[in-house]
């Protein structure tokens, strides 16, 4: 008897979970994103220039009201768009963990500087 009740609870939870999923993707329709979060779209990288290498990333995001695509640990994040307006950049933390940042002296970007010296800098455009 106990076997037959934890039997029909178990199916009930798992027709449960189908049904959450079926109503779920009837709200996120294919390529659509979740609010809050982003994607990358594109990623150009160019190496020809010796010791460098230029990166280009397209990301896009479903952001919530009041935040705007920006970066965090080095992805592309939703951010509170006021981080953006003011151009604050090293508030949204878009370095990686132990990676300093400093913003550029015309406050067009950041760089990342690593515990080895080595620099990464951002532009936005």
């Amino acid at each position: 008897m106990p076997l037959l009740k934890a039997l029909w609870a178990l199916a009930g939870a798992a027709i449960c979970c189908f049904l959450i999923f079926v109503i779920h993707s009837q709200f996120l329709k294919e390529g659509q994103l979740a609010a809050g979060t982003c994607e990358i779209v594109t990623l150009d990288r160019d190496s020809s220039q010796p010791r460098r290498t230029i990166a280009r990333q397209t990301a896009r995001c479903a952001c919530k009201k009041g935040q705007i695509a920006g970066t965090t640990r080095a992805r592309p994040a939703c951010v509170d768009a006021r981080i953006i307006k003011t151009k604050q950049w090293c508030e949204m933390l878009p370095c990686l963990e132990g990676e300093g940042c400093d913003l550029l002296i015309n406050k067009s970007g950041w760089t990342c500087t690593q515990p080895g010296g080595r620099i990464k800098t951002t532009t936005v455009s």
